[in-house]
């Protein structure tokens, strides 16, 4: 019961977060579109954050813009994107507009000398990814004033994956699956994800969730994409419902993931990732045993975390652990085996043992903040995605999109 009563008023808090006094030179954001996704990504965590204010937000439709900026207290309503990145007012922009709009106007924001928080995907296709993250816009000549760009893979913030990842060791995993689907009827056949020229397709929407971890878990790009069977849409075959991936990692290791953006409603219903480890020897201190002369102890670990991609709302991390003693060396020779399992929550840093700031309240979202805020102020962030890892991602979505004989999304004409 204690459980239960705990993650109700932590979901609550989620919702309705206490409002905290703001600093006396904050950072004002503008956004970028009246997003359904802004509330929780960015007004909600500006909240309880004393150096962000929502200043501005433009939308194409004026009339929506205004009864947006009504309905979450936002001071202004620009005319357009442009005008918000005319504003010198304005320090930050977050842009929440279909991916095939990103690379455009987070180029054009950084151009401008704004910091920019961009959705993921943050762009249609490796070129691109690369193109702007090696812009001179962003240039390290450029020193401190170079403004920051950071694509908001906001569940790579939250102390449950910081977690998750202690128990992962990348050179020892020879299989890692991820699963990442959304419930049939949550998207029309016509909406913007299954729109190619916007980048659309379930491999860009919830590929990017399911390769990023995918890429943190391998520590890095796989070598190549051995199958790649997708769904294809019936709005525009170009685009893909959803889609099942396999991945050759380095030291012969697989990486699996899959994803439906109209997934069965009885089917597999929780975002998860599972991790298997080869045998590795460990100390027997380690394994909580005392070991004669002569032998060894050896440990296979998975790991499974389940619902990684919004673990602020709930979430657990199992390990699964096989110790064996054996004589050292000879891996047929077990004398003692035995199996251990452990159930793990973690909703902010201290309860991980970590002195890191946060709340069990704050989201995956907030977590999120707390860094971007830290670089843009010039301090050193504790947790980042940067620009590598964001191509990599990206790169293994189209080397999928390859394998699938589907087109990659179309590279913006913008420079």
């Amino acid at each position: 019961m204690a459980s239960l009563v705990g993650l109700l008023h932590r979901n609550w808090q989620l919702a309705n977060p206490p409002i905290v006094r703001k600093n006396d030179n904050p950072l004002r954001f503008g956004i970028l579109g009246a997003a359904d996704i802004a509330p929780l990504a960015i007004i909600i965590p500006a909240k309880t954050h004393p150096d962000v204010i929502i200043q501005a937000v433009a939308a194409r439709d004026r009339e929506r813009a205004t009864a947006y900026a009504k309905k979450y207290g936002i001071p202004e309503v620009k005319t357009s994107y442009q005008d918000i990145l005319d504003d010198p007012n304005i320090d930050c922009v977050y842009i929440p507009l279909p991916c095939g709009l990103h690379y455009e106007w987070s180029l054009k924001a950084l151009k401008a000398g704004k910091h920019v928080l961009v959705e993921k995907p943050c762009f249609n296709n490796t070129t691109e990814c690369e193109s702007i993250y090696h812009h001179d816009a962003i240039s390290p000549s450029q020193g401190p004033a170079a403004p920051v760009l950071l694509e908001a893979v906001h569940y790579l913030f939250h102390p449950a994956w910081t977690k998750f990842m202690d128990f992962v060791s990348p050179q020892d995993v020879v299989k890692a699956e991820a699963y990442l689907g959304a419930p049939r009827g949550m998207f029309k056949n016509d909406n913007i994800r299954f729109r190619y020229e916007l980048a659309g397709g379930a491999l860009m929407d919830l590929g990017c969730y399911t390769s990023s971890a995918l890429v943190r878990i391998f520590g890095g790009l796989a070598e190549s994409c051995e199958e790649a069977i997708v769904d294809r849409s019936p709005y525009d075959s170009r685009c893909d419902r959803g889609f099942r991936v396999k991945y050759h990692f380095p030291g012969e290791a697989v990486g699996d993931m899959n994803g439906d953006l109209q997934a069965p409603l009885l089917g597999k219903f929780w975002p998860s990732v599972e991790v298997q480890h080869r045998p590795v020897l460990i100390p027997a201190a380690d394994a909580g045993v005392d070991v004669s002369e002569g032998h060894e102890v050896a440990r296979t670990r998975r790991v499974k975390f389940i619902n990684f991609v919004a673990p602020h709302l709930y979430h657990f991390i199992q390990v699964d652990d096989e110790f064996a003693i054996r004589k050292t060396g000879d891996v047929n020779s077990v004398v003692r085996s035995w199996k251990k399992t452990r159930t793990l929550k973690f909703y902010n840093f201290r309860e991980g043992g970590i002195d890191q700031d946060g709340e069990v309240y704050w989201s995956t979202y907030r977590y999120q903040l707390e860094q971007f805020v830290n670089k843009t102020r010039g301090r050193q962030p504790s947790h980042w995605v940067n620009g590598e890892e964001s191509t990599d991602t990206l790169r293994m979505v189209d080397m999928a999109y390859t394998t699938a004989n589907l087109p990659l999304r179309p590279t913006s004409e913008y420079r």
